[in-house]
């Protein structure tokens, strides 16, 4: 029960930190791709990364990933609002921002966990 309710109380940070992180890029990025999106996704990936290493390197424990990568980290990534955010483009016409996101969002996303990994494999 304990776990659970960590999960869900670090959850809501995650989602308060997204807010908080896309409104600070936005206000300082416009552009026809979702950049904050992008970003917050991204370095979403990077920590859950970096917590997939520690685990398989380092030994952090189940509860500590859990909480940390479900928690945290699945509420502070937003991967149904980057889809929500492709079909957008593409239903504007904007066909090559479409798939440029879409592809350039798993692109990204995989590369920062497998750094995140990386990273910790290097410091093992």
């Amino acid at each position: 029960m304990i776990l659970a309710l960590a999960v869900a109380v670090l959850g809501g940070l995650g989602a308060a930190t997204r807010f908080v992180v896309d409104g600070a890029i936005r206000r300082r990025w416009t552009s026809v791709l979702p950049v904050a999106t992008v970003a917050v996704n991204v370095s979403g990936s990077l920590v859950i990364g970096l917590l997939a290493g520690a685990a398989t390197f380092h030994g952090l424990g189940p509860d500590v990933r859990v909480v940390a990568a479900t928690g945290f980290c699945g509420g502070y990534t937003t991967f149904s609002t980057a889809m929500v955010e492709t079909v957008r483009l593409a239903q504007a016409g904007e066909l090559r921002a479409a798939v440029l996101n879409a592809v350039g969002t798993l692109a990204l996303t995989v590369a920062a966990a497998a750094t995140g990994v990386a990273v910790m494999a290097a410091l093992a």
